[in-house]
């Protein structure tokens, strides 16, 4: 048998499935001990099943969205300020490979088998499930179990720091709970999903991480919204996604024209007054540039007034990479929106919803943009949201059925 018979034969699809398996398996684990390793465990993935790479019809506006934001990133590269020390240090070179491989995981999960799928999906939800026990856990021994491990491989860290590296695995928690939840109820199991959100709660109250409950509360929300309104409420977030990408800039500089901002700034706590401070610098500097932005990674060289990058999104992307690469993200996430409108209410629909939303709220008060393990997350999401969607519904208990048959042997008897 040739590769591309093999490639394109059942041999390739139960491979796709096994290799979504592997990465269901380590996904809790990561989570807990190291959310960098994320970016490498797709890495793999995509690797394995670089062969399913295709772009269908319905991918096309996502993808082309992609396209013109990688090109536009690479090429600001010609004007930015930030020089790598080394091609494999620069974002650049980063951006196109974390493209073409975390697009072939994504593809996997439509060459794999049902079967295959539906395995690694069962692990999936038993992984997250594990590690909101993890994490219900460190929260209440503040990180100890955390620090145990670190203590036995020779590396032991102090306790703060170590709660702070356990908080991390409650965004990633956050960020996956609602397709591992799809996939619990699919499979019967929906006594998971709140064991998963239990997680979520204790985690940012037991390790101070407090934009987890956040996200929970709005990704709950737009579930909830696109699960009873499935063609307005989709439609509804596209539109909050292109304000949150094209007018947070505009938001920014209007509340801090009218004394709102600073009102805001001095009744919030350190942390989130550090990031308005962020926020507030970042339009400044995107007034000098805003067509083309300053280049890939300028952020970096903003220091004092932003640390490493905006801890916004929206304006890192207005910062770094102008109305063009604004644009381009714009596209990208209404495209997403927009693929989870229904004739009619469905749960795969809601769990799309609440794992975006998610991810955009860390995005607009966490993470930096191009940060690797938090875009493979962000990737690992729509792989595992497209799969748990595949699953079949669980069949209900055949009691109906039970009673028909009784009431069709009684009656022979009773005449």
């Amino acid at each position: 048998m040739t590769g591309q018979a093999w490639i394109s034969g059942p041999g390739f699809a139960r491979w796709c499935g096994w290799v979504l398996a592997f990465a269901a398996v380590l996904t809790g684990l990561v989570g807990w001990l190291g959310p960098l390793g994320f970016a490498v465990l797709l890495s793999i993935v995509g690797l394995l099943c670089l062969p399913a790479i295709r772009v269908t019809e319905v991918d096309r506006p996502a993808a082309l969205a992609l396209l013109v934001l990688m090109i536009w990133a690479c090429g600001s590269m010609l004007w930015s300020p930030y020089r790598p020390e080394a091609l494999w240090s620069s974002n650049a070179a980063k951006l196109i490979s974390q493209a073409v491989l975390y697009w072939a995981a994504y593809s996997a999960v439509s060459r794999a088998t049902p079967e295959g799928l539906g395995r690694a999906m069962v692990l999936f939800m038993w992984g997250v499930s594990a590690l909101a026990t993890m994490i219900i856990v460190e929260a209440v021994t503040g990180a100890a179990l955390y620090q145990a491990v670190r203590q036995a491989i020779g590396d032991p860290i102090r306790p703060d720091l170590a709660v702070r590296n356990v908080a991390q695995g409650v965004f990633v928690l956050a960020v996956l709970w609602a397709p591992a939840a799809l996939a619990a109820v699919r499979v019967g199991w929906w006594q998971l999903a709140v064991l998963m959100a239990a997680g979520i709660v204790a985690g940012a109250a037991g390790l101070k991480a407090d934009a987890p409950i956040i996200a929970l509360a709005l990704a709950s929300a737009a579930g909830a919204a696109v699960y009873h309104w499935p063609k307005l409420a989709p439609r509804g977030l596209a539109a909050g996604a292109a304000v949150f990408f094209l007018a947070t800039p505009l938001i920014v500089w209007g509340l801090r024209a009218q004394g709102v901002y600073g009102q805001a700034q001095e009744m919030v706590s350190l942390s989130w007054s550090m990031r308005m401070d962020y926020w507030s610098y970042a339009v400044d500097w995107i007034g000098d540039k805003p067509l083309r932005g300053w280049g890939l990674d300028a952020s970096r060289m903003f220091g004092p007034g932003i640390r490493l990058h905006p801890h916004n999104g929206a304006l890192q992307i207005w910062l770094e990479l102008g109305v063009i690469g604004a644009a381009a993200a714009t596209v990208f996430w209404v495209a997403i929106f927009h693929r989870l409108e229904r004739p009619q209410a469905d749960l795969g629909a809601a769990a799309g919803a609440a794992a975006a939303v998610s991810y955009l709220t860390f995005a607009a008060v966490s993470f930096g943009v191009w940060q690797e393990w938090w875009l493979a997350l962000g990737a690992l999401a729509v792989v595992v949201t497209a799969a748990a969607q595949r699953l079949p519904a669980r069949a209900p208990k055949p009691a109906t059925a039970l009673a028909t048959r009784r009431a069709s042997t009684s009656r022979p008897i009773s005449e």
